[in-house]
């Protein structure tokens, strides 16, 4: 639905559409389904439990009672119904299948009216109206926010005289429209609580804003035993949104989702331009009742419902739905070489539907058939049983429901794309090739694309220039290059085929705030996944992501055909000019349209000549124009005539096209010379371009190597060799990398889906331009309107025809530092001024600092704002002291190995010294840091840290905040418990949503020591989607920390973006003890130069939106709020707290104040300084002591002192959340007097009283709480002797052992417990079971596990094998789940069974055996030994540099499932290796009983030749994977 203008209007006061920022959720799920026998209430009861028994994965409101939603959906309840008298009489030939019945939520107050509105329309389709019924609840078991919101809940059963079966629940799905558009167009008081929660003559939901063990409480007829069913699907919901809706609760009217869609805006767009489609269909008598199908308010699993339900009532089964709408990642899975009918399935619909994209478990249901699909990266956990007696059970945990282990004869797990399926009504149970196959067998898919699919390859490259270099230069000033542009980016990119690196952040002006010439995709900030929804790692898990995408007319997907596939296939959205010609080639209609308007028009007229081109649009289409080209490409640059921009032209194009409803009928390929960065193409498609030649780049790289400079260096080897086809090459593959990282970073695995997905937010551009270019987009600020964005384009286009052009473009200092160019914070004049005043004291030199960055012009959204007490100013020494204020100050995560060991312990000392609290980063910390320096003489210096100086007595090198991120670089149990904080990084302010790497030149052999790997070797830092899938899987880390060191305080570090208040709600609901927002403009080792400039938005809009978000859902108190990023002075300070923050972290200024002179270099390993390197040389200059930046800090509390003092305020706490104290101020803009701060200003917190979080959040009775009470224990661990304990477990124990290991940690230190624990388990264990144990203690479980399984384990034994009476293949079944032994430091794990995805990511010690995995086995290893003896997933070794794995192959097809961009596969070739593997697995056998394993050892000399050793290059030259470097000659026989 395309939004009002009105509403697009509202959204420059609110943070934006619902469905966009509001409503994120994240769940459990699951069915349970019983085959050959009759419905039964025990299927009801299991569900039930089953829910139950997911309760941890789902949230609850501030009252702790309200659950954010629970649900069910069930078979009709027909013999209860008839039990209470309801006029219900069939035949038995019928089935009730005449009848249906609907579930309605209702305020009391509109019961007769809707009843009226429901009895009408039953009227008008000839539906015989049976009874209503009141729903039988119990209100009393609600929490009080859930109440408020109760709506009344009753039911309408109805039947038919004529229709049964299908064409009964069609009919249902269009009355159930009818109604909703009737309801709205009424004047019902609460149209908001109206919902129909299901209308089906087959299935009904019951769901509402409770927990899982309330829902049975509140329905009393699920706790009725006449309730009959033969399957059920579940849901319970943990939101970041706490505002309570029942109709949000789940399940939907089909489908259960556990996940995000993150291309949503995009899907809802496409779907509304598809809405005429409807009238050229079965559906044409009623297109206009059905229409709008989805809606921009609703959540994504709403809107993904929405979509399905029509799917499935227009002929399709939900499973054929479901496969078009989340395809799985059919290209090079060699699973689908058996099944080339599916691959021809998915490329004939992916021409025509764009993917729903995102993390993705969907349960379905539509009463004939039950089942589940999985998104294309394995995102969400999938567990599966079928037993003996037919009963068939799928949920995102194992062990939700006791059952008899001897029945079970399958366990399973639905892996990445993967489906299974119930047949209800044949009683059949349908695996994923299976169904899928079928399925893509009815239509000749293949003959369609072979006939009308046709595919663009490349064509070459042009290799003269065109013009002169006089005309290229004035090209390049129309279209506004500068010479960063050129040199920086584009030439860069041409002769490394890579974005551009850079460091440091970015601390130059918003560009609306700038008073140099911006262009209007600079006004555009990407969005970026984080908590909700994983980003991913487009290099080590390319094989999900795609940049294909087709050009052409989409078709009809409600009545396939072969015309359909009519397209062209294109494997890159970037073409070449030969490339552009050549789609003239094909039999498609192409209609070539300028973008070049008349200059001299008056402004208000500029409106009119781009409607005008738009109007040109419709008529091509009109005409029969499939394919639109919108160009500025042309023979003579013209001063009367002026371009539009392509951003403006083509999102104008876009949305004007979706309104006439016309969008889908062509492609629209931008030709421009405005656009060169990735940001520019990101732009562009994700505003509906399908394909861009930016011919004008293309000309800058021939230009380049065509110049004599650059030949000269090729030849002198300063630059590589290349040719002009190939720099052009490299060119557009940096491009195109550039774009898979930012699809990844959201989490979007498909430039299909990314296209017209709008995933940005705006900072600067006024409503008018939205509503007209960008509808949907947030513009939170308004900004300039269109004459003002067209004078200014027009000021830099006149630049072009100036009588003498100068001879280089001009660098207006956009990256690097210049004077007189682009204002940089961060500048030399400031950098010297503060080095003086810290070294020397020197309050006067201070104040110069401060006043500098105080009346600057300006640069942050905080510049503008002025303070405006309401008080009288008040004595200084009534203000709080100085150490009060320092202790809420923080240093910024900057790890060990991005610095220097000299910088990283003076920051750590300076910020002991204060009582504020420094950040490790994620490099791990020396465990010598963590007692006092009592060595210490009187020259400051030590004799155990000697490369310290300036030290004092009673000194620790220790970080008070430990990091953990995705790295997990030195966690260690010891490394946990010496925290007093533990921070989860989730995302970095200067490139959010991204991973990141060590080079190899910085991981010296202390580093290397630190982090558990090689020396020399670069280490990959991955995006943060291994252990943080989702809110839940955030609220267990959370757990797990909270588990292993119950001391301290953990938060959670967050990047500014829209709708980060609603994901803080979810994190405070996770148990986090700290919030911290970090702004776009953080500081960083090394980034791509995009993501530094175009990534996040300002910690202002961030904080203000989490407080106020916390203030208005009653979670304030639950969290404490700090804020970073660019922050110097105490005014920021100031205002950061009016803003809501406790506490305040610094980066940059404080690696300025302990010597940093900002050479920017810190990737290169070359630091001048020795602030930011590892090399010695260079660190023996390093010039800082820790009374440098303790005389910082001093002279910032001070200056807040000051401030607090002129506002009347006596402590700082005082003025938190008090916005009201400070007021805009325009008058120091240069572009526009119309940017608006009432998002900054009105904040409806103000009359809310504030508490603030002291306490650290506990995890309550945990089964580890309950062992640490036997005697016999703690006297084992006290006396550090032996001890063996049987302990029943069930799923919803989790992290067992994380606690007791700390304990042992904190009492003994690293390996220094002699005793031993055996702890015997039976049952399903909960997940991170095992997580962080440590030397001395053995598990031993007999049953299952869940995910995280010996998560971080440093030592010990986790021993996991089945029941031994179960009546199954063991090895074919899956014993434990996703990301075990995810950053393992030690310690073995042997699990007699099978895997799921991500095993042994970022392992770096640990020893395993399993017997299979899924998908991204050994990702990131930096060391260790894992052993696979059985079938194994994809992408196995992806961006593994250390340690070796050995995969049983016994179908030779593991190398085509390998990643071999960084290891090898090999034979074992020598004895030392062969030795290796078989002892591992003798062990494994002797601990688990395996038979697979007993087999293989007694027939050792045939399989030992069916292993693969995966080897890194630094385990290359070992006696384990070289003959060289072996003691034996050649391999022993056996």
């Amino acid at each position: 639905m395309q939004a009002s203008k009105y509403f697009t209007h509202k959204l420059s006061q609110f943070p934006g559409y619902p469905s966009i920022t509001h409503e994120r959720d994240a769940c459990g799920v699951g069915f349970i389904a019983r085959l050959n026998q009759k419905s039964s209430n025990q299927v009801i009861t299991q569900a039930l439990n089953a829910l139950t028994c997911m309760e941890h994965r789902g949230g609850c409101s501030a009252d702790k009672i309200s659950g954010d939603g629970a649900g069910i959906t069930l078979q009709i309840p027909w013999d209860l119904l008839i039990n209470e008298g309801f006029d219900i009489a069939t035949s038995s030939n019928l089935n009730f299948s005449n009848y249906g019945i609907a579930m309605i939520f209702v305020s009391e107050d509109d019961i007769d009216a809707i009843k009226k509105i429901f009895e009408w329309v039953l009227e008008e389709y000839n539906l015989q109206l049976i009874d209503w019924r009141t729903v039988p609840v119990n209100s009393s078991v609600l929490g009080e926010q859930a109440k408020i919101n109760e709506p009344s809940v009753i039911q309408c059963i109805v039947k038919s005289n004529e229709l049964f079966e299908e064409s009964l629940e069609k009919l249902l799905y269009i009355l159930r429209k009818k109604i909703e558009k009737l309801v709205s167009q009424t004047n019902i008081n609460d149209i908001k609580q109206f919902y129909i929660c299901s209308f089906s003559s087959r299935i009904i939901v019951y769901k509402g804003m409770v927990r899982s063990e309330v829902l049975s409480k509140y329905y009393q007829d699920l706790s009725n035993q006449l309730y009959f069913s033969k399957f059920a699907v579940y849901h319970r919901r943990f939101s970041t949104n706490t505002m309570p809706k029942w109709s949000l609760a789940q399940p939907m009217r089909f489908m259960a989702h556990n996940g995000e869609i993150n291309t949503l805006l995009g899907n809802l767009n496409w779907a509304k331009s598809k809405e005429s489609l409807l009238k050229n269909s079965d559906w044409s008598s009623v297109s206009e009742i059905l229409s709008p199908v989805t809606n921009l308010e609703n959540s994504d699993s709403a809107n993904l419902d929405a979509v399905l339900e029509l799917f499935i009532h227009s002929g399709k089964d939900p499973q054929e739905a479901l496969m078009i709408l989340i395809p799985e990642a059919y290209k090079n899975q060699p699973a689908l070489n058996d099944f080339p009918e599916i691959v021809d399935f998915y490329e004939y619909y992916s021409n025509i539907q764009e993917p729903w994209d995102g993390p993705a478990l969907v349960v379905f249901s539509n009463g004939n058939f039950v089942g589940a699909t999985l998104d294309r990266n394995g995102l969400r956990p999938a567990r599966y049983i079928i037993t003996n007696d037919d009963l068939i059970s799928l949920s995102s945990e194992t062990g939700v429901f006791e059952i008899d282990p001897s029945s079970i004869i399958q366990k399973g797990r639905l892996g990445p794309g993967q489906m299974i399926c119930i047949d209800l009504i044949n009683d059949t149970i349908m695996d994923n090739w299976f169904l899928k196959k079928e399925i893509s067998q009815k239509y000749p898919y293949k003959q369609w694309i072979s006939d009308h699919q046709q595919s663009l390859f490349k064509q070459e490259y042009l290799k003269d220039l065109n013009l002169d270099k006089f005309q290229i230069s004035r090209w390049h000033t129309a279209f506004g290059y500068t010479n960063e542009d050129v040199e920086l980016v584009i030439e860069h990119m041409a002769s490394s085929a890579k974005e551009p690196t850079f460091c440091m952040g970015d601390d130059t002006p918003l560009a609306i705030l700038s008073d140099k010439p911006h262009l209007l995709y600079d006004y555009f900030k990407q969005r970026f996944a984080q908590v909700t929804n994983p980003a991913i790692d487009p290099l080590r898990e390319s094989l999900v992501m795609s940049l294909i995408t087709y050009l052409g007319p989409k078709g009809n997907i409600f009545m396939p055909n072969a015309l359909m596939a009519k397209s062209i296939k294109i494997n890159s959205p970037i073409i070449n000019e030969r490339e552009l010609s050549k789609l003239y080639d094909f039999n498609f209609s192409i209609v070539k349209i300028s973008s070049f308007i008349n200059k001299k028009q008056l402004f208000q007229d500029i409106r009119s000549q781009i409607i005008e081109i738009c109007n040109s649009c419709c008529q091509a289409i009109e005409n029969g124009a499939e394919i639109i080209i919108l160009s500025d490409n042309t023979d003579n640059l013209d001063i009367e005539k002026i371009f539009v921009s392509p951003l403006l032209l083509v999102g104008t194009v876009h949305h004007y096209l979706i309104k006439k409803q016309l969008r889908h009928k062509v492609s629209i390929i931008v030709e421009t010379a405005q656009c060169w960065t990735t940001h520019h193409f990101a732009l562009l498609i994700g505003y509906g371009a399908s394909a861009i030649c930016p011919y004008l780049a293309f000309l800058t790289v021939r230009q380049w190597w065509h110049n004599s400079r650059t030949q000269k260096l090729m030849a002198t080897g300063k630059l590589p060799k290349l040719g002009i086809e190939e720099s052009q090459d490299n060119y557009r593959s940096a491009i195109e990398k550039g774009l898979l990282k930012i699809l990844s970073k959201m989490g979007i695995s498909l430039l299909s889906s990314y296209h017209g997905a709008q995933i940005f937010e705006i900072l600067g551009l006024g409503q008018e331009i939205v509503d007209l270019a960008f509808c949907g987009t947030i513009s939170r600020l308004g900004g300039m309107n269109l004459s003002e964005f067209y004078f200014d384009s027009v000021k830099s286009y006149n630049l072009a025809f100036v009588k003498e052009l100068p001879k280089k473009l001009p660098n207006l200092g956009y990256v690097q530092y210049r004077p007189s160019a682009e204002y940089h914070v961060n500048n030399p004049e400031m950098s010297k001024t503060l080095h003086k005043a810290v070294r020397n004291t020197d309050s006067l030199l201070y104040s110069k600092y401060k006043v500098s960055l105080n009346n600057r012009k300006p640069a942050n959204l905080r510049d503008l704002l002025q303070l405006n007490s309401d008080r009288k100013s008040i004595p200084l020494e009534q203000v709080e002291s100085i150490q009060s204020i320092m202790k809420r100050f923080c240093t910024g995560g900057m790890s060990l190995g991005a610095l220097s060991r000299e910088t990283h312990e003076t920051l750590a000392i300076a910020m002991n010294r204060i009582g504020g609290k420094s950040n490790s980063g994620e490099g791990g910390e020396d465990p010598i840091r963590f007692q006092v320096i009592n060595d210490i003489d009187e020259l400051g210096l030590s004799e155990r840290f000697s490369y310290l100086k300036g030290l004092k007595p009673n000194d620790r090198a220790s970080s008070a905040i430990k990091q953990i991120a995705s790295g997990r670089f030195g966690v260690t149990p010891e490394y946990l418990v010496n925290a007093e904080q533990l921070e989860i990084k989730l995302a970095q302010g200067a490139k959010p949503g991204e991973g990141g790497q060590l080079p190899g030149k910085k991981v010296s052999p202390y580093i290397a020591e630190l982090r558990n790997c090689k020396p020399g070797v670069t280490l990959i830092s991955p995006p943060p989607h291994h252990d943080i899938y989702s809110i839940e899987d955030l609220a267990q880390l959370i757990f797990d920390l909270h588990q292993i060191n119950p001391n301290a305080k953990v938060s959670v570090k967050l990047v500014a973006s829209i709708g980060i208040g609603t994901i803080a709600a979810g994190v405070a609901k996770g148990n986090a003890d700290i919030i911290q927002v970090s702004g776009h403009d953080g500081g960083t080792g090394a980034s791509p130069l995009s993501s530094i400039k175009h990534a996040g938005v300002p910690w202002e809009l961030g904080l203000t939106e989490v407080h106020q978000t916390l203030v208005q859902n009653s979670l304030r108190n639950r969290v404490i709020l700090r804020v970073d990023g660019g922050l110097r002075t105490g005014k920021d300070v100031i205002l950061a707290a009016l803003m809501g923050a406790e506490e305040f972290g610094f980066g940059t200024v404080a690696m300025i104040a302990t010597g940093c002179v900002m050479a920017r270099i810190c990737h290169t390993n070359n630091c001048p300084v020795g602030v930011a390197t590892q090399r010695q040389d260079l660190r023996n200059r390093y010039p800082g002591i820790p009374s440098d930046l303790v005389n910082f800090f001093i002279f910032l509390a001070e200056e807040v002192r000051e401030m607090l003092a002129e506002l009347g305020y006596s402590n700082l706490k005082d003025i938190i959340g008090l916005a009201k104290l400070f007021k805009f101020s325009s008058s120091n803009l240069t572009k526009t007097q119309n940017l608006n701060l009432d998002v900054l200003l009105n904040d409806t917190s103000n009359n809310k009283q504030l508490s603030f979080h002291q306490n650290v959040h506990t995890n309550g009775e945990v089964l580890d709480d309950i062992l640490l009470k036997k005697v016999n224990i703690i006297n084992a661990i006290n006396s550090q002797s032996n001890v063996i304990q049987n302990i029943e477990i069930v799923n919803t124990d989790r992290c067992v052992g994380a606690r007791i290991s700390g304990l042992i940690t904190k009492m003994y230190g690293k390996d220094k417990f002699n005793g031993n624990l055996q702890l015997n388990f039976n049952g399903s264990a909960g997940q991170s079971f095992g997580a962080f144990i440590s030397k001395g203690m053995y598990f031993n479980l007999k049953g299952d596990a869940n995910d995280y399984v010996g998560k971080g384990m440093n030592g010990g034994e986790i021993i996991i094998y089945p029941p031994l009476n179960e009546s199954i293949h063991v090895s074919n079944q899956v014993i434990i789940g996703n990301t075990c032994l995810y950053g393992a430091t030690g310690g073995y794990l042997f699990a007699n069974g099978q895997a799921g995805e991500r095993f042994a990511v970022r392992n770096s010690l640990g020893h395993a055996v399993v017997e299979g995995v899924g998908d991204h086995a050994c990702e990131y290893m930096t060391g260790g030994l894992i052993v696979v003896l059985g079938t194994a997933g994809r992408n196995i070794g992806a961006g593994m540099t250390g340690g070796l794995a050995y995969f049983l192959d016994e179908d030779d097809t593991l190398l085509s499932k390998l990643n071999n961009e960084i290891v090898k596969a090999q034979r074992i070739i020598t004895h030392e290796g062969q030795e290796q593997v078989k002892n591992l697995i003798e062990l494994y056998e002797i601990k688990t009983k395996s038979i697979r394993a007993r087999y293989i050892l007694d027939n050792w000399s045939i399989f030992v030749v069916k292993f693969w050793q995966i080897v890194p290059p630094s385990e290359v030259e070992t006696a384990f994977t070289s003959l060289e470097y072996s003691s034996y000659q050649s391999i022993a026989k056996y």
